[in-house]
Formats: C-alpha cells, sequence, structure tokens
C-alpha cells in the first residue's frame, strides 16, 4: 500500500514516543544502548539484504543504509525496487523526487517510516 506524499499524519509527540519504544526494543533485543537513527537505517538495509549478519566494508555499510532508506522511501512511492544483483544486493530505481522537507519534517518522517517498518515485521499481514 503506498502511502500519499505527504508527511504521516502522526503527531510529533506521537511519533517521537513510537521512536523511543522502538529504540528501546532494539536496544533489549541486542543487549545494548538505543540506536540512532544511522544504525537503524543499517539494521533496515542488513535485513532487506536477507544474508545475515556478517562482517561488512565501510563501503557495504553505506550501501545498507541506502538500501534502508529506499525501501522505506519505496512505501511512499518514491522508489521501486529493480531486482537484485549477482551478489543478491536489491537495486532500487527513484520513481519521483522526494520534496524538500525540512529538518524536522525529515526526521519525523524517517522515524515514522522506520516504526512502521518494524510493525510490519512483527506484525506482518497474511
Amino acid at each position: 500500500m503506498l502511502l500519499s506524499v505527504s508527511l504521516p499524519q502522526m503527531k510529533p509527540a506521537e511519533v517521537n514516543k513510537r521512536w523511543e519504544e522502538l529504540q528501546q526494543r532494539i536496544a533489549d533485543d541486542f543487549d545494548n544502548e538505543k540506536p540512532d537513527l544511522k544504525v537503524m537505517l543499517f539494521l533496515i538495509g542488513v535485513q532487506e539484504l536477507g544474508q545475515g549478519p556478517r562482517k561488512f566494508s565501510k563501503r557495504q555499510k553505506e550501501e545498507l543504509m541506502h538500501i534502508a532508506n529506499c525501501k522505506l522511501f519505496s512505501k511512499m512511492g518514491f522508489y521501486e525496487l529493480e531486482g537484485l544483483d549477482q551478489d543478491g544486493w536489491p537495486h532500487w530505481k527513484a520513481v519521483k523526487p522526494i520534496p524538500n522537507y525540512t529538518l524536522l519534517e525529515q526526521e519525523m518522517l524517517i522515524k515514522s517510516l522506520m516504526v512502521d517498518y518494524f510493525d510490519e515485521i512483527d506484525n506482518p499481514q497474511e
């Protein structure tokens, strides 16, 4: 289901509350401190790559975060999955430009998309 191009309808306070709950859940799962946005993008990228945890080069880590961004923004219709390369890495194509959101809007949007992403993983629709 594609969302509209507008920002998600949750209020910033609700987004931040759900984001903090997600951060705590991930921290508890990994017995670690609360992850920031970059760490969460990395985790989503590893999940989307689907090859399990392993050691990644700096370049691969950057690519994993790009994969995560594309996956998240595909929910709003900005990217489409083109397919996998010979090594099994997903490749995305931009479908339409992402609007110039303010920094606060960008942060709220990415947090909201991440919360939704993990909600979908935890509660897959059948």
